[in-house]
């Protein structure tokens, strides 16, 4: 009790020089200032876009949050803030000469100390309290406010402001000279926001420097994530700076052997380090996501997924320097790698991540420019030297062929995820903005880890259909089995095979595709076909016009007929067999993905359709998926030539303007299984040229009818469902003219009310 009430006089005492001096209250005066015209900035922002119709979405996070938000902007200058309070904490103490009192007194170093920090920390908590102001009025004025997350960026704004007192603290016991203690305190920031990025090619050194870094760590509290590992780095910072604090006192105070009190310094760094080190490995963390929607954490279905990933797990990363995305995993880049993965890590913390480096042939048409008369061995060792690399780290094409064949990816980047019960599957690298992997590659990849059967996809071949594998225009190539694209089916959980009639469907096979014959089926190849319909294979049929002799025998087993002719439209920019089909509002029971196409006004395009005719008398429930527009479209019977001839409606030969089908989704039960069946009027609509294409004055979305079709053909087994609940906080409660007037209160009554406090309590102290 003795030494808490010492620790308190000493705090009372410096806080009362604190709040008497004119350079705290400056500091509040401008602090709330800053954060006034922070807050007041990106608050009214948000409802001029309101009140001028945009919709708003995560409310909370946005005037918190992100790159412009109030908790982000104090991060950028709260450093300047902290050196002017701790300059003189002890430089004062030491340059008058009052030092010499303490050291006289009863009062102990580590009393002196923490009462300083003490002091500290109640000036910090009233810092925080001004920002709690902002956060009160958000709670009042936002529709269901996430009050938690505004809590958790709170927090570590404290804990940073306290990590940066204890530092100030200790540069202040090292000189008498103030301005020296600012820039000292300044310098160490520096180096802890900067040591993050020291020898990151040397795996021990990696992870004690990134570890040491204070970069990054209270961001994590503003985005709403909680992390043992962050909060143990506030306290142990804080310990070791208030520990050599009172080891510098000491060492005045006896005056000891420079030689002992080095070895105390090191002694307290080198327990930094082995608290540091145990506290970030994975098994050793424990995290709270403070989110409403969870957005800091894998999704249920992600999270039931690793569940499932029983024994060991183990990712090994194959580096092509030769290849461009060579930077993603090279020796400094780990530690930012690793943290790709943090999300997964949480829940399995025995994922083992392993790194391996070689060079081989690869597509890379910058090298052979940049490189064009040296062999691959030659530009390897160009490049290893540039980045100043090691060549001998560097498995030759021999070396890596020994270990594993990459050639089926292309030698491009790549990771092979392996259980320890030897299941194993690759994980990409896309030519796409993002580059990496998404939750969704990530989750899908380990689900077939996992799943006893994933879908399975037979493209039918030997009749001209559209091939899974080629490029061009005509075939499926893009969203099937390409693999440096994200939404391939391949990417996305799917497995593939071709598929002839000449002999039985395989049992695997889940979902097949049959796309525009030009050639006939005979009649015996089509009885393993009726043998896979009958057993409750799932179809995804797709016709074109002038291919319906060959295609409804194959359909009218469904109560199904493609129709003669070819749809057309009455359209000024493009040919008239060019149609937008549309969603009907029936195609969302099938699979959530199509709502995004609703939603959002788009349609799917179909250049050369021909409409669809069906009866329900097959057993099968139908459900129209698309449908030309109802005014300005029929079906042509006559006009075949579309470039030189003219388009019109004659209903003397049975041309009706009406809305047609253009694609249709059929379901029955077989057994205990549900059997599912999509019919296309157009095989284009899938292809690699329209999924690709884009018209300026067309709101196509093609690929989100392939994924739900997909989605839906395989009960929902992929994709992956990693959808997230929407943000309840998407309204603001001010109207312009109100958000206008807490403009002003806060930006000029709210620093003003302060800086009266502070005058009159100069004043009132002058008189005394």
């Amino acid at each position: 009790m003795k030494t808490l009430s010492m620790i308190y006089k000493i705090s009372k005492t410096e806080l009362q020089t604190l709040f008497y001096s004119p350079i705290a209250w400056l500091i509040i005066v401008i602090f709330t200032f800053q954060t006034s015209m922070s807050f007041s900035g990106v608050m009214g922002d948000l409802v001029k876009s309101q009140e001028i119709g945009y919709g708003l979405q995560s409310v909370t996070k946005n005037i918190f949050g992100g790159w412009m938000g109030l908790f982000s902007t104090v991060l950028q200058y709260l450093y300047l803030y902290i050196p002017l309070l701790t300059m003189g904490v002890m430089s004062r103490e030491f340059s008058s000469g009052e030092v010499k009192l303490l050291y006289s007194s009863p009062v102990t170093n580590t009393h002196i100390v923490l009462g300083k920090f003490l002091a500290m920390m109640v000036y910090g908590f009233v810092l925080v309290g001004i920002l709690w102001v902002y956060v009160i009025f958000g709670a009042c004025t936002v529709k269901a406010f996430d009050l938690s997350l505004a809590f958790s960026g709170l927090l570590g704004i404290y804990l940073l402001i306290c990590a940066y007192a204890s530092i100030g603290l200790f540069m202040s016991c090292l000189t008498s000279y103030q301005m020296v203690a600012a820039m000292g305190t300044l310098a160490v920031l520096s180096v802890l926001n900067f040591i993050g990025s020291v020898g990151q090619d040397i795996a021990f050194v990696r992870d004690v420097t990134y570890w040491l870094s204070i970069s990054g760590r209270a961001e994590e509290f503003i985005n709403g994530l909680i992390c043992s590992e962050d909060i143990i780095y506030f306290i142990v910072v804080i310990m070791l700076f208030l520990a050599w604090s009172i080891i510098k006192l000491q060492a005045d105070r006896q005056k000891k052997a420079l030689s002992a009190v080095v070895g105390k310094y090191v002694g307290m760094f080198l327990v930094v380090v082995v608290v540091g080190y145990f506290s970030s490995r994975p098994a050793c963390k424990f995290f709270y996501d403070a989110t409403y929607t969870k957005v800091n954490t894998l999704t249920p279905n992600s999270q039931d997924i690793v569940k499932q990933l029983e024994g060991g797990l183990t990712i090994t990363t194959y580096t092509n320097l030769l290849d461009e995305n060579y930077w993603i995993a090279l020796p400094g880049s780990i530690n930012a790698d690793l943290e790709r993965f943090e999300k997964y890590v949480r829940f399995k913390p025995e994922i083992k991540m392993k790194y391996v480096y070689y060079y081989d042939k690869v597509k890379n048409e910058d090298l052979d420019k940049r490189y064009p008369d040296m062999s691959d061995e030659e530009r390897a060792r160009e490049l290893a030297k540039g980045l100043e690399l090691d060549f001998g780290m560097f498995l030759s094409p021999e070396q890596i062929r020994e270990r594993i064949d990459l050639s089926s990816e292309g030698n491009r980047f790549v990771r092979l995820i392996e259980r320890e019960s030897g299941e194993k599957t690759f994980l990409r690298v896309f030519d796409d903005n993002k580059r990496l992997p998404s939750e969704a590659e990530i989750s899908i990849a380990l689900k077939g880890l996992v799943a006893t059967t994933m879908p399975k996809v037979g493209f039918l071949v030997g009749h001209g259909e559209r091939d899974s594998k080629q490029d061009g225009d005509r075939n499926y190539n893009r969203f099937a089995q390409d693999k440096p694209f994200r939404y391939s089916l391949i990417n996305q959980g799917f497995a593939f095979e071709d598929v002839s009639l000449d002999k039985e469907i395989p049992a695997d096979i889940s979902i097949l595709v049959i796309a525009e014959l030009r050639s006939p089926v005979t009649n015996e190849q089509i009885k393993y076909l009726d043998d896979y319909v009958a057993r409750g294979g799932n179809l995804l049929i797709a016709g074109e016009p002038g291919r319906q002799e060959y295609m409804n025998p194959l359909v009218e087993y469904f109560g199904v007929s493609f129709m003669p002719g070819c749809l057309v439209e009455q359209n000024e920019n493009f040919l008239p067999d060019f149609i937008k089909a549309r969603p009907t509002p029936e195609i969302c029971e099938l699979a959530y993905v199509f709502e995004g196409l609703l939603k959002n006004n788009r349609c799917v395009t179909m250049p050369g359709c021909t409409g669809l005719t069906y009866t329900e008398d097959k057993g099968y429930k139908v459900i129209p998926m698309l449908v030309s527009d109802t005014m300005g479209s029929w079906n042509e019977l006559e006009t075949t030539n579309f470039v030189d001839d003219t388009v019109r409606l004659n209903p003397a030969v049975g041309e009706v303007e009406k809305s047609y089908p253009t694609a249709l989704a059929l379901l029955r039960k077989v057994g205990d299984k549900e059997q599912k069946i999509v019919i296309l009027g157009d095989a284009d609509c899938i292809s690699n040229g329209e999924v690709s294409i884009y018209r300026k004055t067309v709101k196509a979305s093609n690929f989100t009818v392939i994924a739900g079709v997909f989605y839906w053909l395989s009960d929902g087994v992929a994709p992956i469902d990693i959808r997230r609940p929407i943000p309840p906080d998407d309204t603001v409660y001010l109207s312009q003219e109100a958000m206008n007037g807490a403009k002003i209160a806060f930006m000029w009554g709210y620093p003003g009310v302060l800086l009266l406090l502070a005058v009159f309590i100069w004043l009132r102290r002058r008189g005394r």
